[in-house]
């Protein structure tokens, strides 16, 4: 698999209590292509950031976990995301920027097998979005993750319509359930994830932190429960389950375009297996500070 990610890096600085803040290297996108890295499937990142000192983190920390990266350096400062935490250690976040797509060329190379994007990216750049994935589906699984942040938003109307774009788009859409509710308020997290199965997508996965995963293919549906783990915080919790997801897939023969009958086929029993994996893998990350994601031997 040769994953290609496109979507925001930035720096998160994290508040809890009395403490001082701390600083991390994030970006729900970057955490994707990060965990993906670390769990055997090095990539590309398609992002831009600030030439700045958060700059330069951002690109050693990619360097140090094998991440390539398109895009880079601008004029605009690197994105901060200053995240309160609460006792349960989940973030709600405010921002200082937001986020541009770089020039890259109207298509991306034939020999990506599967191309992830989603969170701030989505919400700012649909329209230099959408047709490269459109393009995409030719030779890649395409993945998606909303990521909502509704403090960046300015019209619900208009981000349930471009939600539902990018999910028409999609093969696989991992979703929080807090996203599924803030988007379709007076329905079911279950009842929304089937409406966009028949959006054309062959698997959806709903997450909810501690109360663990739900996911739904043509053959049916499951939940999975949460590994009892203590908690730190839950940043990246849901970057990391992403990635794991797709590498579960990817080992199981069902990523890329040729394979699209055969992800449109998986059963429950598979789909089982695959919440566990993700996870185990999102269980990792919970227990450490920041998107730390887990490597391979540590599962």
């Amino acid at each position: 698999m040769n994953p290609t990610v496109i979507g925001e890096a930035l720096v998160d600085v994290l508040a809890s209590g009395i403490a001082p803040a701390q600083e991390f290297v994030g970006g729900s996108p970057l955490n994707v292509a990060v965990s993906l890295a670390r769990l055997g499937y090095p990539g590309t990142l398609i992002s831009r950031w600030g030439d700045d000192e958060n700059g330069r983190k951002i690109e050693s920390y990619l360097a140090g976990n094998d991440v390539r990266y398109i895009g880079g350096k601008d004029s605009e400062p690197t994105v901060l995301a200053h995240g309160i935490l609460d006792p349960a250690g989940g973030a709600s976040f405010t921002f200082n920027a937001y986020w541009q797509m770089p020039k890259i060329g109207p298509e991306l190379p034939q020999d990506t097998e599967l191309v992830h994007t989603g969170s701030i990216a989505t919400l700012f750049s649909p329209d230099e979005l959408l047709p490269l994935l459109r393009a995409a589906r030719a030779h890649a699984t395409i993945s998606y993750d909303p990521n909502l942040r509704p403090s960046l938003v300015s019209s619900h109307a208009q981000t349930v319509t471009q939600v539902e774009q990018f999910v028409g788009q999609a093969d696989v859409v991992r979703v929080s359930g807090i996203d599924l509710k803030w988007l379709y308020p007076m329905r079911s997290v279950q009842d929304s994830a089937r409406a966009w199965l028949a959006l054309g997508p062959a698997l959806i996965v709903a997450t909810s932190g501690s109360r663990g995963s739900w996911g739904v293919v043509r053959a049916g549906d499951t939940a999975h429960e949460s590994p009892a783990v203590e908690v730190a915080d839950t940043v990246g919790a849901g970057d990391t389950f992403t990635a794991a997801l797709l590498c579960w897939l990817a080992e199981h023969g069902t990523l890329g375009a040729a394979n699209r009958a055969k992800l449109a086929d998986l059963q429950v029993e598979q789909l089982a297996q695959a919440l566990d994996f993700a996870s185990r893998a999102a269980s990792v990350t919970v227990q450490r500070a920041g998107a730390n994601p887990p490597r391979r031997e540590e599962l």
